[in-house]
């Protein structure tokens, strides 16, 4: 699940999704899996939080290395905030295909989630960030390992040791059945069956005052466990973030000294590192949330905001960014 619930009946399903990028001359085409064969295939692309390898992936494919690499949060900055439908980013969308320039999909949704989304942009052959970067979703067809759910039930216990008083103030989605998660965050019961397959985080929503988060968070800390909060749900994971599995996709691509410039997009919180570390960030506006602080980037020029919210403000800035600066 990500970060921001999607409500019943809109854009989000893959199937519309497939839609809206397959008509109006779009030049990306997309196939998705059945549901049920889908979700087993691609909880075993998963891979875990820790450790990180410091050095190129030997999976990454010897093409010429991409001008740019694009790491784009969804809900708010890719996909609408309302209703969730990315049909104002298609030109941009088709124009990174094109050229060539992966697309790195980061959100807090689950990989059951993203896979789906990631094929319907056409980007399969890309890694993916998942659970706000405590795992990666490797491309279609590479090689990976098991599934494995060692890490969130490593969580579950540590979050269930906590002093009942404190353990009762968060109830996340490993607390609640398939039909309560759809129920609370308005998605059809086959989408929040997939945003229920945790397999390294844990959203949830914190109903105790500050003086008892803090505690709440000094005592996960000291099992290494952090906490961060979305535009709706606080998560727990074991520390990497979005930032931390940047540098590592980037890795991938890159050839002795050479390295595409990353390009990342956003609008909350939990994407302030990743916007830090990217060459170029954008902070996409979102009108239903409160907006960023000022950022170090911004100061020294390498991050923008947009003005048109969503979808519209990142199809804008992408184009942007990659026709100016593709031959600079």
């Amino acid at each position: 699940m990500t970060d921001k619930s999607t409500p019943s009946g809109h854009d989000y399903t893959h199937a519309a999704l497939s839609e809206a990028l397959s008509g109006d001359g779009c030049q990306i085409r997309c196939r998705i899996p059945a549901s049920k064969s889908g979700i087993g295939r691609l909880t075993r692309t998963m891979t875990g939080s820790r450790p990180m390898p410091s050095k190129p992936d030997a999976r990454a494919t010897k093409k010429a290395i991409p001008a740019f690499i694009v790491f784009s949060d969804l809900d708010g900055t890719l996909l609408d905030h309302s209703t969730y439908s990315w049909k104002a980013a298609v030109p941009a969308l088709a124009s990174l295909k094109a050229r060539g320039i992966p697309l790195i999909l980061a959100s807090s949704k689950t990989s059951a989630e993203i896979a789906g989304l990631r094929a319907a942009a056409g980007f399969a052959d890309c890694p993916a960030i998942v659970e706000n970067g405590a795992g990666l979703l490797e491309p279609a067809g590479a090689e990976h390992a098991p599934d494995d759910d060692r890490v969130h039930r490593d969580l579950i216990a540590a979050l269930d040791a906590l002093p009942p008083e404190l353990r009762g103030k968060f109830t996340g989605f490993s607390d609640w059945t398939v039909d309560e998660v759809a129920n609370r965050t308005g998605l059809p019961p086959q989408d929040a069956a997939r945003a229920a397959m945790r397999r390294f985080s844990e959203p949830g929503l914190w109903s105790g005052n500050p003086e008892e988060r803090s505690r709440f968070e000094t005592l996960l800390a000291r099992h290494g466990i952090t906490a961060r909060q979305g535009g709706r749900y606080l998560t727990l994971s074991f520390g990497a973030t979005k930032a931390d599995r940047m540098r590592e996709i980037a890795a991938r691509y890159a050839s002795g000294d050479q390295s595409p410039r990353m390009i990342a997009l956003g609008d909350a919180p939990n994407d302030i590192e990743m916007l830090e570390t990217a060459d170029i960030g954008v902070i996409v506006a979102n009108p239903h949330a409160n907006p960023l602080p000022e950022l170090d980037g911004e100061k020294a020029g390498r991050i923008a905001r947009t003005q048109k919210p969503g979808p519209e403000g990142w199809n804008e800035s992408v184009l942007r960014i990659i026709e100016d600066r593709q031959d600079s």
